[in-house]
């Protein structure tokens, strides 16, 4: 493991995708990633808990609770944390505009940045065909994803064992398969066009994993990944100036020892 990375305050964090309450969740890398890195202003862009597979079965680490707890110690402190839910966590979408131990809860909202960008922010199902119009085919979906998950968690320990860095199965799928391909450029295009009709300059979304920023058509296109396969955020520079950060591959470790988890929790 290298030398502890410095903290790092940022004018604004982006994290969505979390699913806590799930197997794949990262929450030890999630940890650390919050022990070094803080902002005046955190969204969690949905996800954050995965209400699906809790709803058929129950699974909750101690970890999963110390990242709430990480949370909750940061807005009592301070930052300023939004709470934007998405499809998996969406039973908190009815409690738009109020506020619990200082998070407040909103079901999409605007991101002005320092540089004076109008961003929507949005989780992004929406804008996402299966979720809106077929949820049988999204839950089955969502099964064939824990499967690569728990595929992906054996896979990785193999190469843990044989001293070789994380590596996600089905983060390289997504960017090999045909059909993959065409569904998150569809997703891409629909989110820029809505902040275009909006009149905004921008998004800043998640949903489908896939950490990205890019221009389409003049829109400002932003997802700020996951903590399930990539372990990523997107952060807010005090210029305006918008960043992903790939934490597994910043702190360059496989998987979290018990001791790194440990000291993330504080």
């Amino acid at each position: 493991m290298q030398a502890t990375p410095p903290t790092n305050h940022y004018r604004a964090i982006f994290i969505s995708d979390i699913h806590l309450g799930t197997r794949g969740c990262k929450a030890e890398f999630l940890l650390d990633f919050l022990k070094h890195n803080d902002a005046d202003e955190i969204y969690l862009i949905g996800d954050i808990i995965d209400c699906w597979r809790l709803k058929r079965s129950w699974f909750w680490m101690q970890s999963h609770n110390d990242v709430v707890q990480k949370l909750l110690r940061k807005a009592r402190k301070g930052t300023r944390v939004t709470y934007v839910p998405g499809n998996h966590d969406e039973p908190l979408r009815d409690y738009d505009g109020m506020a619990f131990g200082g998070v407040m809860m909103m079901n999409e909202t605007i991101h002005v940045t320092a540089d004076g960008k109008r961003l929507l922010v949005a989780h992004g199902d929406a804008f996402d065909g299966i979720v809106k119009y077929a949820r049988w085919l999204a839950k089955l979906g969502d099964h064939a994803y824990a499967w690569c998950l728990q595929i992906n968690h054996w896979y990785n320990t193999a190469r843990v064992a044989l001293g070789y860095p994380y590596w996600s199965l089905s983060a390289f799928l997504k960017t090999r398969v045909k059909d993959a391909v065409k569904f998150i450029s569809d997703f891409e295009h629909a989110m820029a066009a809505e902040a275009r009709r909006r009149g905004l300059d921008g998004v800043i979304c998640g949903h489908i994993h896939k950490a990205e920023i890019k221009e389409i058509d003049g829109i400002l296109y932003c997802n700020d990944g996951d903590w399930v396969e990539s372990c990523t955020a997107l952060v807010e520079h005090r210029d305006g100036r918008l960043e992903i950060i790939e934490w597994a591959t910043t702190r360059q470790f496989s998987m979290l020892t018990p001791e790194l988890s440990l000291t993330a929790a504080r």
